[in-house]
């Protein structure tokens, strides 16, 4: 199974690609979309466009799990985040592809093992489960790999010594 993991964001859009086979889970390419603040808003959407595109064209996952926003104090930036996450969903409905939501605390829970985890132990906790030489950097990327390693927790994979809590789960 191919996941694309996604924590979106207009101005950096991380993400990650896992090939799991419900054991093990590796990153196939892990990284940030970036968009520049100096451009207006819809081209920079339409650039994020064509790099998901280009993502999936590329990588045809079986699912793309996507981190919901739930709150934000800046309401500019949290609208900016909600297209960022529209666009990715659109392009992966699309193509077919199943997209599922999790919640930021689902993906720290079935990462860190409890929902308060900080930015650092999700880093630190990606790199664990992924037996990558580092935390992955920036902390976009490292939140996307949460979010795919969170997906194949849910749909019938495995995260070594993680499990989400029942009735944790997707939007579909």
């Amino acid at each position: 199974m191919f996941v694309l993991g996604v924590d979106p964001g207009l101005s950096r859009c991380g993400y990650c690609v896992l090939a799991s086979d419900g054991r093990t889970s590796k990153p196939v390419a892990l990284g940030v979309l970036r968009t520049s603040p100096s451009e207006p808003t819809p081209r920079r959407l339409a650039e994020l466009m064509g790099d998901v595109g280009a993502l999936l064209g590329e990588y045809s996952p079986d699912a793309v799990a996507i981190e919901r926003v739930l709150f934000q104090v800046n309401v500019r930036t949290a609208m900016s985040v909600g297209q960022a996450a529209g666009v990715v969903m659109a392009q992966a409905a699309s193509r077919g592809v199943e997209v599922a939501e999790y919640s930021p605390n689902e993906v720290k829970g079935a990462v860190a093992g409890f929902g308060a985890a900080d930015k650092a132990q999700v880093q630190r906790m990606v790199q664990l489960l992924l037996e990558l030489p580092a935390p992955p950097s920036p902390a976009d990327a490292a939140d996307a790999a949460a979010v795919a390693l969170a997906h194949v927790a849910v749909s019938g994979g495995s995260i070594p010594g993680r499990v989400l809590a029942s009735g944790s789960g997707t939007n579909r």
